[in-house]
């Protein structure tokens, strides 16, 4: 039997989370029966305690790419950007300045190093570790057993959600805000088997000390955050990354092909 507790959400809202604890399973999840409606309209769903995902030495970078790294200046990213296996001519719009040292390169856009499969050792085999490392936790974060399937039927548009490991075997689409409401050692885990899409001027809003480094989006498909849009957590992107004009995310992009940026700002969260 499933045991439930409440605290204060956000303007009088009562959150009710759904605790595993009898169930003796962590990795076991709630239904999505678990959904619960309050007179405010905000949907809460009960979730799971579960790990973060490790990223290995891919947390050591904001940006990680296979195949491209673009941007439409001017943006701002916070961290470091890599690419391998590709080479440094595959990052664009950055007007990268090389270290004398010819390990790294940077730019006025990025407060952080710039690596490239090409540039000279250790960065080609630390990029190769980095990127298995991706992979890896791509797949971590795809064989989490989903605590809730399919809520919304893939729109999860003005919902607060609780920590878990939630799974949509469709794309996923944020048309308007979204909060996650826990606490600071609290995890969620979106499982997408298609696209992700985050409407223009939609927010991933964080409450009740959830923090960014905690949120694992997994996609198969493209991720698009649309124009002035705003995300919050780390992506790991089977194909693309895309940020449209003005769009923000303070997390990681990590990506097995290209991220693509436009005027946008990307911020490192705190390891």
């Amino acid at each position: 039997m499933l045991n439930s507790k409440s605290y204060p959400l956000m303007a009088g809202t009562t959150l009710l989370l759904l605790s595993l604890a009898a169930c003796g399973d962590s990795g076991s999840g709630v239904s999505p029966d678990a959904q619960v409606s309050t007179d405010s309209g905000v949907t809460l769903v009960g979730g799971s305690s579960t790990l973060p995902v490790n990223l290995g030495t891919a947390g050591g970078f904001v940006i990680l790419a296979k195949s491209g790294i673009s941007t439409v200046p001017t943006s701002a990213v916070t961290g470091n950007l890599g690419i391998s296996p590709a080479a440094a001519t595959f990052i664009t719009g950055f007007s990268l300045t090389a270290d004398a040292t010819n390990v790294f390169s940077t730019s006025p856009q990025v407060t952080g190093m710039v690596y490239a499969a090409d540039y000279s050792p250790p960065t080609s085999s630390n990029l190769t570790t980095a990127v298995g490392d991706m992979e890896l936790a791509f797949t971590d974060a795809a064989g989490r057993a989903a605590s809730v399937t399919e809520l919304g039927g893939g729109n999860i548009g003005g919902m607060t959600l609780a920590p878990g490991v939630y799974k949509w075997s469709t794309g996923l689409l944020i048309p308007t805000d979204v909060a996650l409401n826990g606490g600071a050692t609290d995890v969620w885990i979106f499982q997408i088997a298609q696209d992700l899409t985050l409407s223009s001027a939609a927010k991933i809003l964080l409450a009740g000390g959830a923090l960014p480094k905690n949120v694992f989006w997994q996609v198969a498909g493209l991720v698009e955050l649309g124009t002035t849009a705003h995300g919050e957590g780390v992506v790991l992107a089977q194909t693309s990354v895309t940020l449209r004009t003005g769009a923000s995310i303070n997390g990681r992009l990590l990506a097995q092909t290209a991220v693509n940026i436009d005027g946008s700002t990307v911020v490192e969260p705190a390891r």
